[in-house]
């Protein structure tokens, strides 16, 4: 079990799983408490909080140990510099990569600075062990030869800045890669992720790097627990309530239908949703309505005063462009006395685009002319006949959609 928590209150024990999995075999050799779940659950537990990340799967989670048998056949053989993408919170997994460093001859560079402070603080806890003189400095790795040498880098979720991805665009400023490399992505790509992941495994091989990655070898597996692994958990703990937890929603709902299958009644079961909140009493539990929840955008200094509207018409001027139309308006007939002036940024440049810009003046002077017969001077009827008739006039000529912001002088 990597992590966990109960809490003991007034009404009874609330137990957070945290991300878990049974391990049995264990790198550190740390198994879980099985005698301390069993009397928390025999204290009588409340509400219980499990991850759900991989409650679609049945059976049981494979050991993370299996990873050192695969790193070891890929090591054997190799002549290669090896790379590795790995998450720089899996302790366990970068041991192993520095185990199998040791074992066949190679220094160890870290690129990425998660990974170098995780590493550090590892080591300083004793959860870690490294044999000293392994570790380099990444700025030496061009005084070893390849085949001596293993850099431990953080990206293995394709993320646009991280080190990986740099590396695979040429862009890392410390480590460039080449066909000489052996690049091991060792983790599942998360949801929603493939696409970045997939383009940095394009990158590298375009390059001419070997790449290993979960779909190749069984180099990854999941910190999660599948069915029969919550199973024993939600059997453990006997929670009179249960809240799955950590998960998209449909994996909430595959945890829920194992609950059910345990013995806990349905009614007794809380899907929840982001902002939520759940109420617990002594005889009932319910949820009872909302709280503000969400992203917050933080903008320079300032946090949380930039809102959807804002970003929304940033992305609009980062696509389409602004046009500004200036118009001086006799405020009593509603004449145009001056203008339309048409000012563009980042929509067209003016000085080669003098027909198109002549054509929206005279779109937007027959429309006004139509307002003026009509004896209409109100400013926003105005504004957004000045708005739809470009709108409308650009989109059928070149399907573009730029803002556009009318500014009226009266005089």
């Amino acid at each position: 079990m990597h992590a966990g928590f109960a809490i003991y209150t007034p009404i009874g024990t609330v137990v957070h799983t945290g991300d878990f999995k049974i391990d049995y075999t264990p790198i550190d050799g740390q198994k879980i408490n099985f005698g301390r779940l069993a009397e928390i659950g025999e204290n009588g537990v409340m509400l219980l909080m499990s991850d759900s990340t991989n409650a679609e799967r049945k059976g049981f989670t494979k050991s993370e140990s299996s990873i050192g048998e695969v790193l070891d056949e890929l090591y054997a053989h190799c002549q290669k510099r090896i790379v590795v993408a790995t998450f720089a919170s899996n302790v366990h997994r970068v041991q192993q990569i520095i185990n199998s460093s040791v074992k066949y001859g190679r220094k160890v560079a870290i690129c990425g600075r998660s990974m170098v402070k995780m590493i550090e603080t590892a080591v300083e806890l004793g959860y870690m062990e490294i044999p000293k003189n392994i570790i380099i400095d990444i700025d030496l790795i061009k005084s070893y030869p390849d085949e001596s040498l293993t850099i431990i880098t953080t990206g293995s979720q394709g993320e646009p800045m991280s080190a990986l991805t740099r590396m695979a665009a040429g862009e890392h400023k410390k480590v460039m890669i080449t066909p000489n490399d052996l690049v091991i992505i060792s983790a599942n790509p998360i949801p929603g992720n493939e696409k970045f992941v997939s383009k940095v495994i394009d990158d590298l091989m375009q390059i001419g790097a070997e790449v290993v990655y979960s779909s190749l070898a069984d180099i990854h597996v999941s910190g999660h627990g599948c069915q029969e692994e919550q199973k024993l958990m939600l059997s453990l703990i006997k929670p009179k309530y249960f809240m799955p937890v950590h998960g998209e929603y449909r994996q909430l709902i595959a945890h829920a239908e194992t609950a059910e299958k345990i013995g806990i009644p349905p009614e007794n079961i809380f899907i929840m949703k982001n902002g939520k909140v759940l109420e617990i009493g002594e005889n009932d539990a319910k949820i009872t309505g909302t709280v503000p929840a969400g992203k917050v955008m933080v903008d320079g200094l300032g946090i949380g005063d930039v809102g959807n509207i804002v970003l929304k018409d940033r992305q609009h001027l980062s696509q389409d462009g602004l046009i500004i139309v200036v118009l001086a308006i006799n405020g009593s007939t509603g004449e145009v006395v001056s203008g339309p002036e048409i000012i563009s940024r980042g929509f067209v440049y003016i000085r080669e685009s003098e027909n198109l810009m002549e054509e929206m003046k005279q779109a937007l002077k027959n429309k006004l002319g139509i307002l003026q017969e009509g004896h209409i001077t109100d400013w926003a009827v105005i504004k957004l006949t000045v708005k739809d008739t470009l709108r409308d006039f650009l989109l059928q000529r070149n399907r573009r959609n730029p803002m556009v912001l009318p500014i009226i002088l009266e005089v």
